[in-house]
């Protein structure tokens, strides 16, 4: 995407560069040991979604601009979703569509959603605090309808949260 002839000076200049503005992405990027092209380990510096987003903004670039373009729609995307929460419902159907699901299956998740948000409701009329207690009643939860915990659940169906690349 930069065109650069060697990727790791130009890793290391943007790392300065946005230090130097200011900018705590690559502060928060963190080393972790992987196997490199001559079979060491080594330290390479990964990063979430959000970091690598923040840091494409960053490459002066003609291969960054769709990218930079992307960002900036989606941006705007989201902005619209705040003055028209129905949008993103909308968004969020497509997307399932995109994805294959039935017109039953998204019908039934959207519901779930729903009595998700009641079943929260009703617990904060109850007092449940939302850091570890909710945690616990949804892993009981959980437990009861499945066997497993959420987190067992989530590693049995194979769902993971975030999505980490290399830098």
């Amino acid at each position: 995407m930069t065109e650069s002839v060697d990727a790791n000076a130009y890793w290391r200049k943007l790392k300065e560069r946005l230090k130097a503005e200011g900018n705590e992405t690559v502060t928060n990027c963190h080393a972790l040991k992987m196997l490199a092209t001559d079979n060491k380990m080594r330290s390479t510096d990964v990063a979430d979604t959000e970091q690598i987003l923040r840091l494409i903004q960053s490459i002066p670039s003609k291969k960054a601009e769709p990218f930079k373009m992307w960002l900036a729609k989606v941006g705007n995307e989201r902005i619209d979703e705040t003055i028209d929460p129905e949008l993103s419902i909308n968004r969020a159907m497509s997307n399932y569509h995109l994805l294959g699901y039935s017109e039953n299956w998204i019908n039934q998740r959207i519901k779930s959603i729903e009595v998700r948000k009641a079943l929260t409701d009703e617990w904060d009329k109850s007092g449940v605090k939302k850091d570890g207690e909710y945690a616990e009643l949804t892993d009981l939860m959980s437990k009861i309808w499945s066997g497993m915990t959420t987190r067992e659940y989530k590693k049995f169906k194979g769902l993971k949260k975030r999505i980490y690349a290399t830098i």
